[in-house]
């Protein structure tokens, strides 16, 4: 029995050592440390999974803290990281995919078989220990294809966050609009609803026939459906930012966003400034490469295992006569899978395919990859323009006209009805104003997230309709 523990313990240290150099390993809290690096400064917050009682208080402290005040874009981004359940859900999805990765480059445990025999006055003890020498001696392809994959969660869940992060604060963006657009939908509303009245005024002592009341009371009603419509999107507009800030009723109750977007930047950002951040460490680039490069190592795992396999068993026994002599014997056993039904072929051929297609998909990233950023750039850029127009063009010269009109008014060459038309045309000039304002930050969003390599929807929307002309007045 000695020889049988010295046989043993010999065979495991040796597997252990051997085990210990190839086996590939995931750290969760290094992957998170990865994630930091990757996207913290994108994300201007900082990743944490919490798996304890005590991470769960410090960031109910933290989103406690946020809700205090008025919620800011970085400050939503920031909430967001803290206290969605679904972000979390994300980070603890990431950990699971990596160790299943690392697991994935580890070898199945060898088995230790213990016989005892006995035939008539004779009896034989075997103990045999075997393991696939195939998969030890191919370890370290394994444990470099295990890498591979980890790696390629890691970019996974950088590509993710970004996605997330660019969500919350387009999400933000039009929940804060739509804010703005209702306050300027119940000014409409309220000047059409003064007019209206003062139509119905004047058809009633005979100064209005009964077509010209009837514009001014449709142009009210018009009013009042615009302004159900605004009040309706105002709401889902926050509820879609609360469901991903991952907010409960409480917490949504408490949320308070600004009461207008932020000023437009002096200078839209140069074609310049956007190539320079254009380069090769792009996340979706680097997970195409990422990809090719598991395939390739898989592919040549494939082609050695899909021809043979060779399993490895040592074997130590004794046995004793009638006499009660102990025979003691030791040898090894191999045994070899034959190819006769199956020759691989067909594994061979789908691993060259699955290589075939991740380098064409590398190629096909490497070259949309400039196309998208400036897709996206003419979106900013055009988004921008647009707003500034708004800015320095179409609100000073609907406030220059505003004042010539009150003007004209003191001086009655014009009446009320006039009047209240001018302040409806302004207020809707405000609203399309607002709407521009949303589109460019909407495109600021998708052009950062586009530049670190998470392609996001930049389309131009239309920006805001005409304004309604306003009834004729008397």
């Amino acid at each position: 029995m000695m020889h049988s523990h010295r046989f043993m313990k010999s065979a495991a240290l040796a597997l252990s050592g051997l085990l210990l150099t190839a086996c590939a390993s995931f750290d969760q809290q290094q992957g998170v440390a990865r994630a930091n690096r990757d996207v913290g400064e994108f994300a201007q917050g900082e990743l944490l999974l919490a798996r304890s009682e005590t991470e769960r208080q410090q960031q109910q402290r933290v989103s406690a803290q946020l809700l205090g005040e008025p919620l800011g874009q970085t400050q939503a981004v920031q909430l967001m990281l803290a206290n969605s359940p679904s972000f979390q859900a994300l980070m603890a999805q990431n950990w699971w995919e990596a160790a299943n990765a690392a697991q994935s480059g580890r070898i199945a445990n060898p088995v230790f078989t213990f016989e005892s025999v006995t035939k008539g006055s004779e009896s034989e003890l075997s103990r045999f220990f075997s393991f696939g020498l195939l998969d030890l001696l191919t370890l370290p392809q394994r444990s470099a294809m295990a890498e591979r994959r980890i790696e390629q969660a890691q970019l996974r869940l950088a590509s993710d966050i970004v996605e997330r992060v660019t969500q919350v604060r387009q999400a933000w963006v039009r929940a804060v609009a739509a804010s703005q657009s209702f306050s300027y939908a119940q000014q409409v509303y309220d000047s059409a609803q003064v007019s209206a009245e003062l139509a119905r005024r004047m058809e009633a002592v005979g100064n209005f026939n009964r077509l010209t009341r009837a514009r001014h009371q449709a142009f009210y009603a018009d009013a009042a459906t615009q302004l159900v419509l605004a009040r309706q999107s105002q709401l889902a507009r926050r509820e879609e930012l609360v469901r991903l800030l991952g907010l409960d009723s409480e917490q949504a109750r408490l949320l308070r966003l600004p009461e207008r977007l932020p000023a437009l930047p002096r200078q839209a950002m140069s074609e310049q400034e956007v190539g320079q951040q254009l380069g090769g460490q792009r996340l979706d680039i680097q997970l195409a490469r990422a990809t090719l490069d598991a395939a390739a190592r898989a592919q040549g795992l494939v082609g050695i295992t899909s021809r043979i396999d060779i399993e490895l068993k040592a074997i130590e026994g004794s046995s004793s006569g009638a006499g009660g002599e102990l025979t003691r014997s030791r040898g090894y056993e191999i045994g070899l899978r034959l190819p006769i039904f199956d020759w691989g072929s067909m594994q061979r051929d789908a691993m060259s395919a699955q290589t075939l297609a991740a380098a064409n998909a590398l190629e096909a990233t490497v070259r949309a990859a400039g196309s998208g950023v400036r897709e996206s750039y003419s979106a900013y850029r055009a988004a921008y323009e647009i707003s500034r127009h708004y800015k320095d063009e179409v609100i000073p010269l609907r406030q220059v006209m505003a004042e010539e009109n009150i003007l004209r008014y003191n001086g009655m060459i014009i009446g009320v009805f006039e009047l209240l038309a001018d302040a409806r045309d302004q207020v809707s000039a405000v609203i399309s104003a607002i709407s521009a304002d949303q589109q460019f930050w909407l495109a600021d969003a998708a052009l950062r997230a586009n530049l670190i390599g998470r392609p996001m929807a930049a389309g131009m929307a239309a920006l805001a309709a005409t304004p309604s002309a306003a009834p004729a007045g008397h």
